[in-house]
Order: C-alpha cells, then sequence, then structure tokens
C-alpha cells in the first residue's frame, strides 16, 4: 500500500510563508505524477500544483508567482513552497500521488491544515 505522509501545515500571517512536504513510499517515475490539492471550508477539493518525474509543472492560476513545487527523488519527497499566503489560501492541503499512464491508481496522503490570519 502506498503511502503518503505530509507536513509543514500550520498558522501564519498573511503574506508570511509556509513550506509542504509529502514523503512518498515509492519513487516518481515516469508513470505517475504528485501534487497538492486543496479544500477549504464548504469548497470543492481543487488542484494546486502538480509535478511529474521529469519535473513539468502545472499550477492553478490563483497560485500562480507565489507557489513553487519541487521534488527530491532521492527522498521520494515532494514539496509546496507557499509564499505571499492570503486568507483565501487557508484549507486542508493534500498530496496525492497518480497514475498518468494507465490510469490505475491514485493516492492521497491524510491532509495537512494550513491557515492564514488576516
Amino acid at each position: 500500500q502506498v503511502q503518503l505522509v505530509e507536513s509543514g501545515g500550520g498558522l501564519v500571517q498573511t503574506g508570511g510563508s509556509l513550506r509542504l512536504s509529502c514523503a512518498a513510499s515509492v519513487s516518481i517515475d515516469s508513470l505517475n505524477a504528485m501534487g497538492w490539492y486543496r479544500q477549504g471550508p464548504g469548497k470543492q477539493r481543487e488542484l494546486v500544483a502538480t509535478i511529474t518525474s521529469s519535473g513539468h509543472t502545472n499550477y492553478a492560476d490563483s497560485v500562480k508567482g507565489r507557489f513553487a513545487i519541487s521534488k527530491n527523488d532521492a527522498k521520494n519527497t515532494v514539496y509546496l513552497q507557499m509564499n505571499s499566503l492570503k486568507p483565501e489560501d487557508s484549507a486542508v492541503y493534500y498530496c496525492n500521488l497518480r497514475d498518468v499512464v494507465f490510469r490505475q491508481y491514485e493516492y492521497w496522503g491524510q491532509g495537512t491544515q494550513v491557515t492564514v490570519s488576516s
């Protein structure tokens, strides 16, 4: 069973920064991609950012220029650096790993809370 363990959430003031980490029990290879999603109160889960094994990244328009996703292949870990945080960024952030070739699996982490105070 694949495990995704997130860390790094917390409380921060508007304009502050946080870095989330997601350690996977499997390696990021050409078959899969990892990413971050978030779900705010009363909202649907939405894409924040994704990264493929080759390093190709994709971001939601709302976080472009403020957030950066990266990975450390040696540690099977993906990071989300969040800068210039806004209250609307407050949400539970979930790590995701999915099969992008055959679409046979998708895994989620347990989620980590990010709260941005105004």
